[in-house]
């Protein structure tokens, strides 16, 4: 066409390389993986001196994680090179081989058996929980899902409820191990993507009823969780305190020790063997006495901004008519927000003590694999996203 005296071609549509990606949500991920580490050998480095783990050295499981960490940004880079185009494609059998997994961990001498609990795989000298996993593919199962039943999505039996079916279906198996932790965020991820994708707002508050009237279920049938509710409701009582209490009391104290800057890097009294898994699940307690709450503050306002980070990536995507890359990046926002939020609150002893690890930070392989390769897709939708912004084409 001609605009005056100068001609203007129509731009072709080959696809054009995107220039730069998200490098703040990169460096984020990165300070927490690095702070991580360093934490991890902090609160693990006097674990040999107790009877249980005397055949570990003192760098052991730093050793370990630096490893996962390794294999982990390995296999970031490796998924991040895979489309969303192709993810799609993948969702749903990723999914039917992740409900195999979770079958095979409760087949006696295939699933490792760890505090009474079947959640891992031995792979050689590695353990594989097949929990993790399934987090992701069913964030990718229900993404696909909504796209497919865009049409029918106001309607409870042909919207919901195949899903709801899904994810109690995985809920059965994880409860079989027993992980009701892992249970509670699949079925938030999938609650969550169900409510991003449109689901009428009276349908959401029904599912999300129903979910906590089965959780209530759950405790009340179980002696055990009965225990640790009562636990947490007065941990320093002198049933509790050397019981169902003790890591709870414990995690209050290092916290409390911490006071506004902490006793310093590796000055901490509690991880020398009074804390109970100091390395995992209560690593914030750690880093609360050892940074003070100074150091609890920042933990908070680096994965409030990755949540909101991940967020604006995905409504992004949506806005570029990406419905399934819009709804995986918000999703993963949504897993990572809400399990760093319990275990947040478990430490601090606003929530009941519950098995779930701190994202990116806490001792633990398959964890750390799964969740990097997470951050790595939505970096992809990033740079897609950017890509069709410039003009070209995923």
């Amino acid at each position: 066409m001609r605009l005056g005296a100068t001609r203007l071609a129509a731009t072709g549509t080959a696809p054009t390389r995107a220039q730069g990606f998200d490098q703040p949500l990169v460096w984020v991920t990165v300070a927490l993986l690095l702070w991580g580490l360093v934490m991890v050998y902090s609160a693990s480095i006097a674990m040999p001196e107790n009877p249980r783990f005397a055949k570990y050295t003192p760098t052991y499981f730093l050793v370990r994680h630096a490893m996962w960490l390794v294999m982990a940004m390995v296999g970031a880079l490796l998924a991040y090179q895979v489309p969303l185009s192709t993810w799609e494609k993948m969702a749903r059998p990723l999914f039917l081989a992740s409900l195999v997994l979770l079958v095979m961990v409760l087949i006696p001498h295939v699933g490792k058996v760890v505090y009474g609990a079947r959640r891992w795989i031995s792979v050689g000298p590695l353990s594989f929980q097949p929990s993790e996993l399934a987090k992701f593919t069913v964030l990718l199962y229900a993404a696909d899902y909504m796209v497919r039943k865009m049409d029918v999505k106001e309607r409870f039996f042909r919207a919901v409820l195949p899903m709801g079916a899904a994810v109690a279906m995985v809920g059965v198996l994880l409860l079989a191990e027993p992980d009701m932790g892992a249970f509670m965020v699949i079925a938030v991820i999938a609650m969550g993507i169900l409510f991003l994708g449109g689901v009428n707002a009276r349908m959401f508050f029904l599912i999300a009823a129903v979910l906590l009237v089965a959780f209530g279920l759950m405790i009340a049938a179980s002696e055990w969780r009965r225990e640790r509710i009562f636990a947490y409701l007065d941990p320093w009582s002198e049933k509790n305190a050397l019981a169902k209490g003790y890591q709870l009391t414990h995690s209050l104290i290092a916290i409390g020790r911490g006071e506004i800057f902490g006793v310093g890097l590796g000055g901490s009294v509690e991880k020398l063997n009074w804390l109970p898994e100091a390395h995992t699940d209560f690593l914030l307690a750690v880093i609360g006495e050892e940074f003070g709450l100074v150091g609890v503050l920042l933990v908070i306002g680096l994965f409030l901004w990755m949540v909101r980070r991940m967020m604006s990536i995905g409504r992004q995507a949506i806005a570029l008519e990406r419905v399934f890359a819009g709804l995986v990046a918000q999703g993963v926002a949504v897993w990572m927000g809400f399990q760093a939020f319990i275990n947040m609150g478990v430490n601090l002893g606003a929530l009941p003590t519950k098995g779930l690890t701190l994202p990116l930070m806490s001792y633990g392989g398959s964890a750390i694999l799964i969740n990097l390769a997470a951050i790595a897709v939505v970096l992809r939708i990033d740079q897609e996203n950017r890509a069709l912004m410039q003009g070209g084409r995923v």
